[in-house]
């Protein structure tokens, strides 16, 4: 089987969906499938083309034996409506005049958001003989337009259409969560419709095989503060005003730090926010490279997973969660409906605060500051839930079983 994934977002940038479909990558090549990537110059999370990347409209590289073709895009600093859109179109283009110069595939999965790049999958679906996979990480335009992110109507008229044309032309449509899966069933009535869930790589993120990093020594911390993590984008949808709220309120508890690292949108708004409020207890860090991450986790006490309180978020599992739990550490999720099925009912290593609950979370805070014990407990119960549930080996085998379905 051959199969193209076609992406806006690949390493050796950082974050959920770059490590994702890398990793998935992978395990589907090493399971006797050649596979290969068309992706756009990395920019993100600076939004600055990398180093090594600068000369020429095309670039072809091998990362980890999967080959990775290139194509120019748009970046640009501005947070506006029209540099987003410049950024996104140009790559659509881009990734079409690249990709039709490859050889036939079986299947082409592109990855969304960015929704807008459904019109090059289909184009060169078309042009490359290949079934289509449409992937869905979120429900782009639905959690923008909830998120308030786009309130053009012209616009997200033109993108609901969009968004239904790529899924009819889909052999087969794949969802991150499966309140996503059941969005799109029940909306479109679809039969062709997989979970593909995120997952993590438990030999890589292996507590037993990994010391802790000196982010303590840097950060001025003792071996008797307890440190809750937030690593990822500082975005619209996190919510983490909700995180600096609880700080101030447990700002009297000596021993609880607060790190938020990461890049993104509203980071500039939430330094400002927090240096207004006075917060001595809050700390914030640039990201950090993949193979830098399990040191970092190893050194902290709790992952911090906040979401808005959003009706479209009780589909959402954020893919920092995988992580942290592979690394035995124990969750204070501000994430209701799937999330908290998993890992608060099911896999019993998380506690639950409602979303934007400031209160909530600090009393959380504070109690899982005094109970060591029992974030140890949650912390083992984390490891075994996700490899039993999130394990990327089995969630490639189970994908290369559907897609057999549809090979021939």
């Amino acid at each position: 089987m051959r199969l193209l994934i076609l992406t806006q977002y690949y390493p050796p940038e950082i974050g959920a969906p770059q490590n994702r479909l890398h990793e998935l990558a992978i395990r589907l090549q090493k399971s006797g499938n050649e596979v290969e990537v068309l992706t756009a110059m990395p920019n993100y999370p600076t939004m600055e083309i990398f180093d090594g990347y600068r000369k020429g409209l095309i670039k072809e590289e091998v990362i980890d034996e999967i080959p990775v073709h290139r194509a120019k895009i748009y970046v640009s600093k501005s947070s506006g409506i029209v540099s987003r859109l410049l950024n996104y179109f140009s790559f659509v283009w881009t990734s079409y005049w690249r990709g039709r110069k490859l050889e036939k595939f079986d299947f082409l999965m592109v990855e969304s958001p960015p929704l807008f790049l459904g019109y090059s999958a289909m184009a060169l679906s078309r042009k490359l003989k290949a079934k289509l996979i449409f992937n869905v990480s979120d429900l782009w335009p639905e959690s923008a337009e909830k998120l308030n992110i786009v309130n053009n109507k012209f616009l997200l008229s033109f993108a609901y259409r969009l968004e239904k044309r790529c899924y009819d032309r889909a052999t087969l449509i794949t969802g991150q969560t499966q309140g996503i899966v059941d969005n799109i069933v029940n909306r479109f009535k679809y039969e062709k419709v997989h979970w593909l869930p995120n997952g993590v790589n438990l030999d890589f993120y292996n507590p037993a095989n990994i010391s802790p990093s000196n982010l303590r020594e840097k950060e001025n911390l003792s071996k008797e503060d307890v440190v809750f993590f937030y690593g990822g984008i500082i975005g619209h949808a996190q919510g983490l005003d909700t995180v600096l709220e609880a700080a101030k309120l447990v700002e009297n508890e000596k021993n609880i730090k607060i790190i938020l690292q990461g890049a993104g949108p509203v980071k500039n708004d939430l330094l400002e926010k927090a240096k207004s409020m006075n917060l001595h207890n809050v700390m914030f860090r640039e990201p950090v490279a993949k193979n830098e991450m399990p040191g970092i986790l190893k050194a902290v006490d709790v992952a911090l997973v906040p979401l808005r309180k959003l009706e479209i978020f009780e589909g959402a599992i954020p893919s920092k969660i995988f992580e942290a739990l592979s690394m035995e550490l124990p969750l204070l999720l501000g994430v209701g409906g799937e999330a908290k099925m998993h890992f608060v009912e099911n896999g019993q290593c998380a506690l639950f605060c409602e979303p934007e609950n400031a209160k909530q979370m600090a009393e959380q805070m504070i109690y899982l500051s005094v109970h060591p014990q029992e974030r140890k407990k949650m912390g083992e119960n984390g490891r075994r839930y996700a490899n039993e549930h999130f394990n990327r080996n089995q969630i490639a085998k189970n994908l290369i079983e559907v897609l057999k379905r549809w090979e021939s």
